[in-house]
């Protein structure tokens, strides 16, 4: 088994990264992300932690000699539970691969949460956790460092991503023309 693990800061405060977060895809930077559907929420009463399931669907780019050699489609799926806690400020994610699972398994958490030295910041951290099954165990430690390095280059793609959406969130909450309040 592989880790790999991540961290960033963002110069958002943690309800606009939270927000924004729900506007990431589609994006330029991760065409892979095809849909994203809701499966399940609800709101703990006693909490107020929001708590999302969705589906995530997404086209792999692999050569499709690979693909049939893997028995796989070029649609593959992931399934993640959000939970939103807004009284502490942190948005945690959790996802794990739903397609070739038998082959190779991913399970990642992301975590949002306010930094605790500038609310006006965001702290991001993301691990990942990659294990190939039985059937590929003599070739699993390529494969791992193969599957690190691909989330390395896409973590790096979706971070460069999800900073445009915060600047477009940005921009247009700027140019929002502000509320007149009347007595």
């Amino acid at each position: 088994m592989k880790i790999f693990t991540t961290s960033h800061i963002f110069r958002y405060p943690w309800t606009q990264v939270s927000a924004a977060n729900w506007r990431k895809y589609p994006n330029e930077n991760c065409p892979h992300v095809i849909a994203i559907d809701v499966i399940d929420q609800h709101v703990d009463p006693e909490t107020g932690i929001l708590r999302l399931e969705r589906l995530i669907t997404c086209k792999q780019n692999v050569p499709s000699f690979i693909r049939r050699l893997c028995g796989a489609a070029s649609v593959t799926y992931a399934r993640e539970i959000s939970e939103i806690d807004p009284k502490n400020k942190v948005l945690k994610m959790t996802s794990w691969n739903l397609s070739l699972k038998h082959l190779v398994s991913v399970a990642e958490t992301v975590v949002y949460s306010e930094d605790p030295e500038d609310s006006s910041r965001t702290c991001f951290t993301q691990e990942a956790s990659i294990k190939c099954g039985e059937s590929l165990e003599r070739f699993a430690n390529y494969i791992e460092s193969f599957c690190v390095q691909r989330f390395h280059d896409n973590a790096q793609k979706g971070r460069q991503g999800f900073e445009t959406v915060l600047e477009r969130l940005r921009q247009s909450r700027a140019a929002m023309p502000a509320q007149e309040t009347h007595d």
